[in-house]
């Protein structure tokens, strides 16, 4: 079984990458966010087309989480099970602007049981600057999802939470603890925050078979960040242990950050169950050598 997660930035606008991706790469679970869409407007049609069927949660143009699955999707929960998310699409009845922030009334959490595993989908909220309203409902939110899980799930069920977590969970996983000191997605109590996810029961799926360095996934856009690699591990797959102990294989899809077309900021985590999943080349290959030959500083003489 393949489970993999990738932030979108956006389903209508990466579509066709992907439609091409899931080709590729041919995951029995992927776990989507930042859709931006309202329910109405998810892109089930196309999903199935492609032998995928499509559950949805969605508020409008921000947030958004889906689960495109080939096993099926049972007892689906939305939003913690708290109820409706508000309605942020251009036609809501009441004007609703970015800074309106309470990320416990967006769209920010499905789960579903896909092929035996409870699989969630996550996109925490980025916090914006440590210390603002924004990262105060940051933790907020991961005190949520914490106390959801002590509530409602056990540590000794199949379980995935997928996702983008906007945190890196240690130095390792970001291009320069020192540059990003005193940022958001790197703070003592961000980090605390997925210390208790685990601590309750959780591994890092990806770490379990792959320590490699330098692999992050996600650049920012600006400034050639990408091609210098100075980007950060913040799309995470945390599994209890009866799934963590059924993975084989696991990598970061940074050929999917290229585009074209015009690529997501993210690039998609993938972690095999049990045996090998279809083959693919995810452009580590080299990669880091050819990057770290580009960025050294020239000899003088």
């Amino acid at each position: 079984m393949r489970i993999a997660t990738w932030n979108v930035n956006s389903l209508k606008a990466r579509m066709e990458a992907v439609e091409g991706w899931l080709d590729r790469v041919q995951p029995d679970v992927l776990l989507i966010q930042e859709t931006k869409l309202s329910d109405a407007d998810a892109p089930v049609m196309p999903f199935q087309m492609l032998g995928y069927d499509l559950v949805h949660h969605g508020e409008g143009r921000w947030n958004g989480v889906a689960i495109a699955t080939r096993v099926g999707a049972e007892d689906v929960v939305t939003n913690f099970g708290d109820g409706p998310v508000r309605d942020s699409s251009s036609g809501a009845s009441v004007a609703v602007s970015e800074d309106d922030f309470d990320p416990l009334h967006e769209a920010r959490m499905l789960s579903a049981l896909c092929g035996g595993v409870r699989v969630v989908t996550l996109y925490a909220p980025n916090g914006r600057v440590v210390g603002s309203p924004f990262y105060d409902g940051k933790l907020r939110w991961f005190q949520r999802l914490s106390r959801w899980l002590a509530d409602t799930r056990s540590p000794a069920e199949p379980l995935v939470l997928g996702g983008d977590y906007n945190v890196t969970p240690s130095d390792e996983d970001v291009w320069s603890a020192t540059r990003a000191h005193g940022g958001t997605h790197v703070s003592d109590p961000e980090r605390d925050a997925l210390a208790r996810l685990r601590a309750w029961g959780l591994t890092d799926a990806y770490r379990t078979v792959n320590q490699a360095p330098g692999r992050f996934s996600w650049w920012d856009y600006r400034a050639g960040m990408f091609h210098r690699n100075e980007g950060m591990r913040i799309d995470l797959l945390y599994a209890t242990v009866p799934v963590g102990e059924r993975v084989v294989w696991a990598e970061i899809d940074r050929q999917a950050r290229k585009g074209p077309p015009i690529p997501s900021d993210h690039a998609p985590v993938v972690v095999d169950l049990d045996e090998p999943g279809h083959p693919f080349d995810p452009g580590w290959e080299g990669a880091l050598e050819r990057i770290a030959a580009r960025t050294r500083p020239r000899a003088q003489g």
